[in-house]
């Protein structure tokens, strides 16, 4: 299916907050310009809410031979995997995640065990240095980053990766530093892809980010797919306002 090695792969495939959506994940991959992909993001979330959690781990591990730079933990793959189920907002979403609990397969339990369980990972993209985090260092798994709260803990990346809110946003700090030839700026560029399977911008089409490193330049990509052919896996057992919202994108 993909390409190991291409002289034009020079770009970053961003993918987070798939959340059991196996339609939208696979029509995200086919639309992917895969001979341009050095390697991708996981920012967590893979699983729950959507009934195809299992489905959608399966094809992930089918374009594994993509270089990794990260896959971490989002809330949800923490709830499930540690049982901890006090932190959602909703009894229908602690009852989400316990329904998907008990549907998820051993093989979907290995791979997310080989995840980074902190929710958070640094690494080097060139001669940038990236932050990855589901949430935001205030609380790695809980807690999104917003554009009108950012503090100096991040002024030490190059990139900031982020998912959780199911948003996408794209936007640079300029921190304050000891670099003449910068006007004694540094720059921190945030960047978050909006949500693959269950997004909230009030689009309904899978959302996904691409990072092309020659130019700093994000694309975000958003496809449309059978949204009807996802709704009819759900079971009666988790509530329908997660099947009715990938209508609206909310």
């Amino acid at each position: 299916m993909l390409k190991t090695t291409d002289y034009k792969a020079k770009k970053i495939l961003i993918l987070s907050d798939i959340h059991g959506n196996y339609s939208a994940l696979n029509s995200v991959l086919k639309n992917v310009d895969w001979d341009c992909i050095k390697g991708m993001i996981l920012l967590g979330d893979l699983i729950d809410y959507g009934p195809s959690s299992n489905e959608t781990i399966e094809l992930l591990k089918k374009i594994e031979n993509k270089q990794t730079y990260c896959n971490i933990w989002g809330n949800h793959e923490y709830a499930i995997m540690t049982d901890t189920y006090d932190k959602f907002s909703s009894q229908r979403g602690i009852l989400s995640a316990k329904y998907t609990k008990s549907r998820i397969t051993d093989s979907s339990i290995q791979y997310l065990e080989k995840m980074n369980r902190e929710g958070k990972a640094q690494f080097m993209l060139g001669n940038r240095k990236c932050l990855a985090v589901h949430g935001s260092l205030e609380n790695p798994l809980w807690k999104s980053i917003y554009p009108d709260k950012i503090g100096n803990e991040y002024s030490e990346y190059d990139y900031v990766f982020s998912g959780h809110s199911h948003r996408e946003h794209f936007f640079s700090v300029y921190y304050e530093a000891d670099n003449a030839e910068y006007r004694n700026e540094k720059r921190t560029i945030f960047v978050n892809p909006g949500s693959v399977g269950q997004p909230r911008n009030h689009n309904p089409a899978a959302c996904y980010a691409v990072l092309n490193l020659e130019n700093d330049e994000i694309e975000f990509k958003k496809v449309n797919y059978d949204i009807q052919a996802e709704q009819d896996k759900f079971s009666d057992e988790v509530d329908q306002f997660y099947k009715k919202r990938l209508e609206c994108g909310i």
